[in-house]
């Protein structure tokens, strides 16, 4: 874990676990008893920022953010996971197929509760101290603390409502609850607390450069922000556990004006938070403890710290650039393939944003980059060569971003728009602000702006599937949009028309030729120009027809199947297809892991599982 709280957190961690116990079984079990008393905890500051600091705690590790991160939130237009498929493990899920035996729905999901457990206990604690009473010197920093106990059940919640839909709502510590086998609570209720909840939590915790903190802890800003991410989600389409259906409220605008009052209110305070110049600058910060990110786009992010499978991430050896152990990096990535299209949605030359997002080369063993085949290529924001790490560790170090700025103006955007029913000159100013810096030193070859509400709507649309890949992201921006049935029989066309080499895929070479290159850890955009490649550069030969044969040219060259890697297995098979099992007003949430059921008799499956 980087910045704010890396070095004094194993030691509050260690007190916090005392006062918090270590976490609970069962899903909503009643924690440990805890060695300090909870009297005694939230009669001191240092105590209750330790039990805080708990809280924070069940965001890291293999089952926290970045489970969502990697594995829940796969697969959209962007990205999958590698592999074949099971319904029993994180290929079930990325080929929206899991069935409520998958082992990735379990422990997840656990830590989740013991996250909402330990914010409850917290919430309560501070609320009943006498230090958060009127007149106490301690009231300020007792009631910052609160706003982030209140942040952290909402981002909690948050990820429980949009994989799972209704979820069992539990606002007391569960020594305080009399019946905890209770049914679901509909998940729009539920956004609808948390709405609430984060606009008194604003109120509580100052804005970033007020707080001390950094990017790690909850402030002002990122709390706006994750209001804006929720009332966008509420203000959206939803699984209605009733009907089997995606439905959207008929006052779903209301939601949007919360989105964009709290967006214009971000956007009005840019010595707080902004885009930061450089886009592949954002990703490189996640995996140092060396900020290129001045402007703090990065609004929220989890750290990760401790060499661990508890609190570090395998950020970077899962997934990321794939690196072969023998190199000296060590081995990483791989556990995240690029959907072939979305190679092709960038801007052939302008858009730099393509080259940190897809690894398009592997590392061999000898630290040599080369061209990876069309439908082998990977995420790369979270690269082991990015970090200082070498040898066999699986853990990086590297945090997980949670919401930035970028996402901030595209959400202004999009409520702008649907609220006046045409894009406004401030929303295309938010639009044209993300473009800007996508196509910096390119702004010739920017795209049209559009004045209407569909065509900024669909603007929006596209610039989102840009600007966030393998950012756990589109899959809900699908959702909530309820156009994800669409997008998959779009993109399934479009990968049969890239494989055929029809339409605007027509000029994609069927196979290219290539050498090993130095692979010099420089600037992405750089780095693929620089593969060696016969007939030139990347952004010439992955654009044109080419000698159209598997038999290379004389002189040491290799040939790479391009557009010769796809075939109809990759878009529909059983095994690795294009979401193969998605069926729409079913598979938007996931089923509950049949152990929750067998511990709560009350919750009744999700529709179809």
């Amino acid at each position: 874990m980087k910045q704010t709280y890396r070095k004094p957190l194993a030691g509050l961690l260690y007190i916090s676990l005392l006062v918090l116990g270590n976490g609970c079984k069962k899903y909503l079990d009643l924690e440990n008893p805890s060695t300090i008393s909870q009297d005694a905890t939230f009669n001191s500051v240092s105590y209750t920022n330790s039990a805080i600091i708990g809280v924070y705690n069940q965001l890291c590790g293999d089952n926290g953010a970045t489970k969502e991160g990697t594995i829940w939130g796969l697969m959209a237009d962007d990205f999958k996971t590698s592999g074949s498929y099971s319904s029993q493990d994180r290929r079930g899920i990325s080929m929206w197929g899991a069935t409520d035996d998958n082992g990735e729905l379990q422990n997840g999901f656990n830590q989740l509760y013991t996250g909402i457990e330990r914010a409850n206990i917290c919430i309560r604690g501070i609320k009943a101290s006498p230090l958060f009473a009127e007149g106490n010197a301690s009231k300020s920093e007792m009631a910052k603390l609160l706003g982030e106990a209140l942040t952290l059940r909402a981002h909690f919640y948050f990820s429980l409502v949009r994989n799972w839909g209704s979820v069992v709502a539990q606002w007391e510590p569960s020594a305080h609850t009399p019946m905890l086998d209770v049914p679901v609570t509909n998940g729009t209720e539920i956004l609808e607390h948390l709405l609430d909840d984060l606009k008194e939590a604003q109120e509580l915790v100052p804005w970033r450069t007020e707080s001390g903190y950094g990017s790690t802890r909850w402030t002002k800003g990122a709390i706006k922000a994750l209001r804006a991410k929720i009332a966008m989600f509420r203000g959206g389409y939803m699984m209605d556990k009733e009907s089997h259906t995606m439905l959207r409220s008929a006052n779903y605008k209301d939601f949007y004006q919360i989105a964009l009052d709290e967006c214009k209110d971000i956007i009005a305070h840019r010595e707080q938070h902004d885009l930061n110049p450089s886009y592949e600058n954002v990703f490189k910060t996640l995996h140092s403890s060396t900020r290129l990110d001045p402007t703090f786009e990065l609004m929220f992010e989890v750290g990760a710290y401790g060499a661990g499978a508890r609190t570090d991430t395998k950020l970077g050896y899962y997934n990321g650039i794939r690196i072969n152990a023998s190199s000296r990096f060590g081995q990483g990535g791989g556990g995240e393939m690029c959907i072939a299209t979305y190679f092709y949605e960038f801007d052939q030359l302008g858009d730099c944003r393509r080259d940190v997002t897809i690894g398009s080369y592997e590392i061999n063993d000898k630290s040599e980059k080369l061209i990876n085949t069309l439908n082998n290529m990977t995420d790369a924001k979270f690269r082991r060569s990015w970090t200082t790490m070498t040898g066999t560790t699986q853990t990086l170090a590297v945090n997980w971003p949670v919401i930035r700025f970028a996402d901030v103006l595209l959400f202004f955007a999009e409520a702008d728009n649907e609220l006046n029913g045409a894009p406004s000159a401030e929303a295309k100013a938010a639009l044209l602000e993300v473009r800007k810096r996508a196509f910096v030193n390119h702004e010739d070859r920017l795209p049209p702006m559009p004045d209407d509400h569909q065509g900024f709507f669909d603007a929006i649309v596209k610039e989102r599937l840009l600007e966030f890949g393998g950012e756990a992201i589109r899959k809900y921006d699908l959702i909530r949009w309820n156009i994800i049935e669409a997008k998959f029989i779009e993109t399934r066309n479009k990968l049969r028309q890239l494989m055929n080499g029809e339409g605007v895929y027509a000029n994609i070479p069927k196979y290219v030729y290539v050498k090993p290159a130095e692979y010099k850890v420089i600037n992405s955009v750089d780095e693929v120009e620089l593969l060696d490649l016969y007939g030139g550069h990347a952004s010439a030969v992955l654009f044109q027809p080419g000698m159209g044969t598997s038999t290379p040219p004389a002189g040491g060259w290799v040939t790479k199947n391009w557009r010769a890697s796809l075939n109809e297995e990759y878009i529909t098979g059983n095994s690795s297809g294009f979401a193969t099992y998605f069926e729409a007003n079913k598979k938007e949430v996931f089923p509950f892991h049949q152990t929750i059921l067998q511990q709560n008799t009350n919750i009744v499956q999700n529709y179809g599982y």
